[in-house]
C-alpha cells in the first residue's frame, strides 16, 4: 500500500549554539506524531557570522545525535577522547546514553572561486531518542567517511543516486550498523523528472525532507525546505521536479514511550530530566565507559 503524506513542516528560523543560524525542520513538538524522531536541524550559510560561533561545549544524555555535513568542515570533539574534523559527506552517529559533552565548531572555508567567497557550510544535525532502558547506556560514537558510504543508482546511470547511511537499500548496507531504532536514513537525489519507489519499514516512522529542487508524492508538492511526514504504508514513490530534487528520507521504529525533554537532554520523566541538570552542575554527569570508533 502507497503511503500518503499526512503532514508537511515548514521549520522555522532560529538561532542554536553560540550563535548559529539555522532552519529548524520539527523539534520540541510532535513528539508523538514523529516518535521517535525528536528533532531535525539544517544549517547552510555562505556567511561566516551565521556559522563560524558553532556549538561550544555542550551535554547530550538520552539520545543520538546523527550530523551530516553536505559542505565544509566541522571540527569536533568529546569527553570519549574523539577529535577531528568532519567535510563533505561525512557523518557523525553519536549515541548519548548516561552522557557525553562534545564540542562542533564548524570552520571557515578557505575561500571559493571567484573573488575568495567562502564556501560556508551546510549539513543537518537529527536526533532519535532513545528507550528507557538504553538511556542510561554507555556512550557510542561512530565516525563516517564519505569514502565508506555506498552510492545505489538504481536507475539508469546520472537518474538516481541513493547514498545509503545508516540500514540498507536495495540489499545495500550502510556503514552505520546496530544503532538504536535500527533506522534507514538515505540520501536521494533525482534527476528532472525521475521517480523512486522506496520501501518503508513495516509500522515505521518516516519522513523525507527535501533540500533541493522539488519532489512530488501523491498529491503532494515538497518544496525546498518542506518536510513530509507519511501515513501508514508499506512504499512512497517520489518524483523529481523540473529542476530534480533532493531529499533525507528516514525511518525508524516509534517508543511510544513518555518524553521529559529539557534543551539537550531527553529523558522519560521530570525527575530523571533535573536529577541530569545536577549531575551536570555537581561534575558527575558524565559516567565511566563509553566506546568510540
Amino acid at each position: 500500500m502507497e503511503a500518503a503524506v499526512s503532514r508537511v513542516f515548514k521549520g522555522v528560523a532560529t538561532m542554536d549554539g553560540a550563535g548559529v543560524r539555522l532552519r529548524r525542520i520539527f523539534g520540541f513538538h510532535d513528539t508523538e506524531a514523529l516518535d521517535p524522531f525528536l528533532l531535525l536541524d539544517w544549517f547552510g550559510s555562505t556567511r561566516e557570522a551565521d556559522y563560524i560561533k558553532g556549538f561550544p561545549w555542550h551535554p547530550h544524555r538520552g539520545i543520538c545525535t546523527v550530523t551530516y555535513l553536505l559542505a565544509g568542515t566541522v571540527r569536533h570533539g568529546d569527553s570519549l577522547g574523539n577529535a577531528g574534523t568532519i567535510g563533505p559527506g561525512d557523518l557523525q552517529w553519536m549515541t548519548a546514553g548516561s552522557g557525553i559533552i562534545h564540542e562542533e565548531m564548524p570552520q571557515l572555508s578557505p575561500g571559493g572561486v571567484p573573488m575568495g567567497v567562502p564556501d560556508g557550510v551546510s549539513g543537518f544535525q537529527l536526533w532519535l531518542n532513545l528507550a528507557a532502558s538504553e538511556k542510561m547506556g554507555k556512550p557510542q560514537y561512530c565516525g563516517v567517511l564519505a569514502s565508506e558510504v555506498s552510492v545505489v543508482e538504481p536507475a539508469a546511470p546520472g537518474d538516481a543516486k541513493v547514498r545509503v547511511l545508516a540500514g540498507s537499500f536495495q540489499g545495500v548496507a550502510g556503514p552505520v550498523r546496530g544503532a538504536p531504532r535500527d533506522p534507514l536514513y538515505i540520501d536521494v537525489e533525482l534527476a528532472p523528472g525521475v521517480s523512486i519507489a522506496l520501501e518503508r519499514p513495516k509500522g515505521s516512522t518516516a519522513f523525507a525532507f527535501t533540500f533541493a529542487g522539488s519532489l512530488a508524492c501523491g498529491n503532494a508538492k515538497l518544496e525546498e525546505g518542506d518536510c513530509a511526514l507519511f501515513a501508514p504504508g508499506d512504499t512512497v514513490t517520489l518524483a523529481a521536479g523540473p529542476a530534480g530534487g533532493r531529499c533525507i528520507w528516514a525511518c525508524a521504529q516509534p517508543l511510544r514511550e513518555s518524553v521529559a525533554w529539557g534543551g539537550p537532554i531527553v529523558m522519560n520523566t521530570q525527575a530523571e530530566l533535573e536529577l541530569a541538570f545536577r549531575e551536570l552542575d555537581e561534575g558527575t554527569f558524565v559516567k565511566k565507559g563509553g566506546s568510540r570508533a
